[in-house]
């Protein structure tokens, strides 16, 4: 474990004192994700391909958690499996987004054999969601920041404005100026250094919170967290929520707060 260090706002981090990453697995659970999904993986595939332009050195595995799909989520995984091996998907009756992140990150670690702790910290993990989109150059940054030293990164999220109330929005973005050193945590754009993730026990099997939680954990043991607007991840701005409590529900809330004939939509 590393010592806790504070770093002002755009400090540059210190050389690490560990090898570089040498492998990347992204994590992505899906719950009845068919509208969103296309997008969410035709996105990793292109960040994918985006990294292996830039650092061929640097393996890449997506493993996609179906958690309890019902509608065209595992038919539609099934295809980008089929046609490119660096995804791989596993289906799980969980009904926990912790603890399909959980088994997500366990199901792609295994697959190469046992980890060691000196072989996990050239492992990173990175994680989104399935109604996301992150930006082409996601991993190639997350590399570059975890080469320079970070052992988590909390990304920003944008919630898409198709289909959203725009005074939603509004408010949604007034609460979450994007900048560098903010204060949030999305599940949505979340990177750990795989020796840190196993260090603090990996993800709660928690129906919400997960994120936050293993945040906490990570800087209670001292790690080194930086949190950036530099990949900012498009997520969907629908206010039926997936999860309690998450972000769907957070959106929600906000629209509660505007008066009556300001909102275009019915809440759940």
């Amino acid at each position: 474990m590393t010592e806790s260090v504070q770093h002002a706002p755009g400090e540059a981090l210190p050389a690490p004192l560990r090898p570089g990453v040498s492998r990347i697995v992204v994590v992505m659970p899906a719950h009845n994700e068919d509208e969103h999904l296309p997008r969410a993986l035709a996105a990793l595939g292109a960040a994918a391909d985006a990294l292996h332009k830039e650092r061929p050195d640097v393996a890449t595995t997506v493993m996609v958690v179906l958690d309890s799909c019902t509608d065209q989520s595992a038919e539609i995984t099934a295809g980008y499996v089929s046609a490119d091996l660096r995804f791989s998907a596993v289906d799980v009756g969980l009904g926990s987004i912790g603890a399909s992140r959980a088994v997500g990150v366990a199901t792609a670690l295994a697959a190469s054999g046992p980890v060691p702790h000196r072989n996990a910290e050239r492992i990173w993990l990175a994680n989104t969601d399935a109604d996301s989109a992150v930006p082409e150059h996601w991993l190639v940054r997350q590399l570059e920041m975890a080469d320079a030293g970070a052992d988590v990164i909390l990304g920003s999220v944008q919630p898409d404005p198709i289909g959203m109330d725009p005074l939603v929005l509004s408010r949604w973005l007034a609460r979450h100026p994007f900048r560098e050193d903010h204060p949030h945590i999305y599940g949505a754009n979340f990177g750990v250094r795989g020796s840190a993730y196993l260090a603090v026990g990996g993800f709660p099997r928690l129906p919400v919170h997960e994120d936050r939680s293993l945040v906490e954990q990570l800087r209670r043991h001292g790690f080194a967290v930086v949190a950036t607007d530099r990949i900012r991840v498009l997520t969907s701005g629908r206010t039926h929520a997936r999860a309690p409590q998450g972000f769907g529900s957070y959106l929600r809330a906000l629209g509660r707060e505007l008066p009556a004939a300001a909102c275009n939509f019915t809440s759940a």
